[in-house]
C-alpha cells in the first residue's frame, strides 16, 4: 500500500539527519532592517502590518546609541482592505516613507482584512509590541487614518485619549458623543468640502462638539472643490509632520 507523505514531513525527515527541523510558523524572525519591510501578526487573528525604520531605529542601533524615535500609526481606508500587504502602502505616510528613507517616524500600517472594521484591542496589541521592542519615545505616539482609518482614528483616540500626543483623522467621520474625551488631545482634521462619501460635516460636528466641551487646540482644515480624497494634500504638507511632532505627551521616565 502506497501512503502519501505531506511535502513538509519528508524535509523535516531530511532535516533530522542535520538536527534542524523547523516548520515556517517556528522559523526565528529575521532581524528587523531600515526602511519599510511587511510584517505578520503577532498574533493568530492578528493584523500583519507594514514597518518603517528610518536610519538608526533598529534595535541594535539604538541599543548602541540610546536614541529613541517618535511612532506613527496609520490606518488605511476600506479601498485597500484585503490580504494584499503591498495595498497599506498605496496611500498616506507608508507611501512617503516609501519615497523618503529620512522620513523621522517608526511607522506601523497594519492590514485590514476584507469586509472587516478596525478592532482596537488588535491594534492596541500592535502597539504595545512595538513599544515593548523598538526604541519609541513614549512621549511621541501619533495616530492618524484616512477614511474608515479616519473614522477609527477618532475611535480610537477617544477611548484611549492619554494613548497618544496628537491625531490627524482624514475624511474621517467621529461620534460626537465621545467628543468631550479629546478636549486636551491635538486634534487636525482634514477633509473635502465636496465629498460625497463621508459628508464633510462628519469632521465639522466634532470639531463643534470638542470646542463646546472646552476643547481649543482642535483645528479643522477644510479642501475646497474637492471630494473623497483629502489624503492626498493632507499627507503631502510637511507642516502636518511638523504639527505632529510639535506634540507630546507627558510620561515618566523609565
Amino acid at each position: 500500500m502506497n501512503i502519501a507523505i505531506p511535502k513538509i514531513l519528508l524535509a523535516c525527515v531530511s532535516a533530522v539527519l542535520l538536527s534542524a527541523c523547523v516548520t515556517p510558523q517556528s522559523r526565528a524572525a529575521e532581524p528587523l532592517a531600515v526602511g519599510q519591510h511587511p510584517q505578520p501578526a503577532i498574533e493568530a487573528d492578528g493584523y500583519p502590518y507594514q514597518l518603517f525604520l528610518p536610519a538608526g531605529a533598529t534595535p541594535a542601533a539604538a541599543k548602541d546609541t540610546g536614541q529613541t524615535f517618535p511612532l506613527l500609526i496609520f490606518l488605511h481606508g476600506s479601498g485597500e482592505r484585503g490580504d494584499d500587504i503591498a495595498r497599506v502602502k498605496v496611500h498616506g505616510p507608508p507611501k512617503v516613507a516609501d519615497a523618503d528613507p529620512n522620513f523621522p517616524f517608526i511607522l506601523v500600517s497594519p492590514l485590514l482584512p476584507a469586509e472587516q472594521d478596525w478592532d482596537i484591542a488588535k491594534l492596541d496589541h500592535i502597539v504595545d509590541r512595538i513599544v515593548a521592542t523598538l526604541p519609541v519615545d513614549r512621549s511621541r505616539i501619533y495616530l492618524t487614518g484616512l477614511s474608515r482609518g479616519g473614522h477609527a482614528t477618532w475611535r480610537w483616540a477617544a477611548a484611549e485619549p492619554n494613548r497618544f500626543a496628537a491625531i490627524a483623522p482624514v475624511a474621517g467621520r467621529g461620534d460626537t458623543t465621545t467628543a468631550c474625551a479629546l478636549r486636551n488631545l491635538p486634534v487636525w482634521a482634514f477633509h473635502g468640502d465636496r465629498d460625497d462619501v463621508v459628508s464633510p460635516e462628519g469632521s465639522f460636528a466634532m470639531s463643534r462638539a470638542i470646542r463646546a466641551c472646552g476643547g481649543r487646540i482642535s483645528r479643522l482644515t477644510i479642501y475646497p472643490d474637492l471630494g473623497h480624497n483629502a489624503w492626498d494634500p493632507a499627507y503631502a504638507d510637511p507642516a502636518l509632520y511638523l504639527w505632529l511632532l510639535s506634540h507630546r505627551l507627558n510620561v515618566p521616565v523609565k
